[in-house]
């Protein structure tokens, strides 16, 4: 292929292979055999290597160079990553490895037939998915994992949510952020992803599902799921855009927790609608702010300067479900659902993968996550200091200086560590002291 010569098929059957040069002159041929009829294996009984045929019999176009061929020749280069190289690279790579010229569309093929390949096609990705998820659960204990069918035994939705991370939200602030993104792979459907936040700021996803479009029945179905693993109450937060599924979802499914609007999406909303981005900053006041007579003052203002902008947000969204001072429920600092975007972000280029394949990415990065965190929890710091050095163990919350031990407050060394960390200098501190 790589000199440009084609060939031709004279015979093949389940025990012989004969191929010869397309130019009926060339002396050019293969014949192999089976070794013994059994066998699945082929010897080479004769090979004439030279070809006798003009150079103008060289083809760049070459026929045997089929997507297959040139899927089976790149999928080495998908073992391991996310993303590959795109079509274009597959033609460079065809071009100058293989000596061929082929189109892009048989470039995209290729590509495609590589990663079938790799991560297997969507058929057999929904036949071993029961089996993948009984692995999941027996080697991450406490996981939780649902498939739902149809009446005729078809795939419509999963559930998955690791052991570690139901295990780990009695820890987190009780606020939920939850969101869906496009599938686009050959049977779409869309990813579905419930995430809290910790002490740092940094994502920690809860539950993952897919469904075949956002729908309320789908996600009514994954919020049942969701409420089976973290419980309902007073105390807990469900942060999403204002899609009436969802909405309408969230009231059904959680009679005790409370519902927000995430306020990005509002803003998009905004300035989508009513063309005023000049108004964003003044917005962004409101919404963040924690005394209510400021936040009447900036209403006042918006109201002013635009009076359709003032009635959307109070009549159409409702204080409650965006501002920090209104919310009746307990939100925090987390106002909009950007940790959920930032999991999507993630898994952008996974997003067409069949769905065990997407999983298994899923199950990667979260164990990476848990292990350097883990990891994190295990390192002591030696800082240096101008009269003092200290040992600082951030998990056990101890310090060679004795400070730390003793008043249970980050001595120097500790506020030290945790900058180095990204760790929360407050995250530190004595229950005692913030009770």
């Amino acid at each position: 292929m790589k000199s440009n010569f084609e060939f031709w098929t004279r015979k093949s059957n389940r025990s012989l292979w004969v191929i010869e040069c397309i130019d009926p002159n060339c002396s050019w041929r293969l014949r192999a055999s089976k070794i013994v009829p059994e066998s699945t294996k082929f010897v080479i009984q004769k090979y004439v290597r030279v070809h006798s045929c003009s150079l103008l019999n060289r083809n760049a176009n070459h026929h045997q160079a089929t997507y297959i061929v040139i899927g089976e020749q790149v999928d080495p280069q998908y073992v391991g990553v996310e993303k590959g190289p795109g079509p274009k690279g597959i033609q460079t790579f065809a071009c100058t490895k293989l000596g061929a010229q082929i189109s892009y569309y048989k470039a995209w093929r290729g590509r495609k037939h590589a990663h079938t390949l790799i991560r297997g096609s969507p058929e057999q990705s929904f036949h071993v998915l029961p089996s993948y998820f009984h692995m999941l659960k027996k080697l991450n204990p406490g996981t939780v994992t649902r498939i739902e069918v149809d009446g005729e035994s078809r795939f419509k939705y999963l559930f998955l949510a690791f052991g570690v991370a139901i295990r780990g939200f009695r820890y987190m602030r009780k606020v939920v952020g939850i969101d869906g993104t496009f599938l686009k792979g050959q049977y779409w459907g869309v990813l579905l992803v419930a995430t809290a936040q910790d002490g740092n700021g940094q994502c920690y996803p809860l539950a993952w599902g897919i469904i075949d479009s956002e729908n309320e029945d789908a996600w009514t179905w994954f919020l049942t799921r969701l409420k089976e693993v973290i419980g309902d109450t007073n105390e807990l937060a469900l942060i999403s855009d204002r899609a009436p599924s969802i909405k309408k979802a969230i009231s059904t499914v959680f009679e005790k927790a409370n519902h927000g609007a995430c306020a990005w999406h509002v803003a998009q909303n905004i300035r989508n609608k009513f063309k005023c981005a000049d108004i964003m900053g003044l917005y962004w006041s409101v919404v963040n702010t924690y005394r209510c007579d400021d936040f009447t003052g900036y209403m006042i203002e918006i109201l002013n300067r635009y009076s359709r902008v003032a009635e959307y947000l109070e009549n159409e969204v409702g204080f409650e479900k965006w501002s920090r001072c209104h919310y009746p429920g307990l939100r925090y600092n987390i106002t909009t659902t950007n940790m959920v975007e930032s999991l999507n972000n993630m898994l952008v280029n996974a997003r067409d993968f069949p769905y065990v394949a997407l999983l298994d990415v899923i199950q990667e990065k979260m164990s990476k996550w848990w292990n350097d965190r883990r990891i994190l929890n295990l390192v002591t710091y030696h800082v240096k200091g101008d009269e003092l050095e200290g040992v600082v163990d951030i998990f056990n919350k101890t310090c060679t200086c004795k400070e730390f031990n003793i008043d249970k407050l980050p001595c120097v060394h500790a506020v030290a560590a945790a900058d180095h960390a990204q760790v929360s200098v407050y995250s530190l501190v004595s229950p005692y002291y913030t009770k």
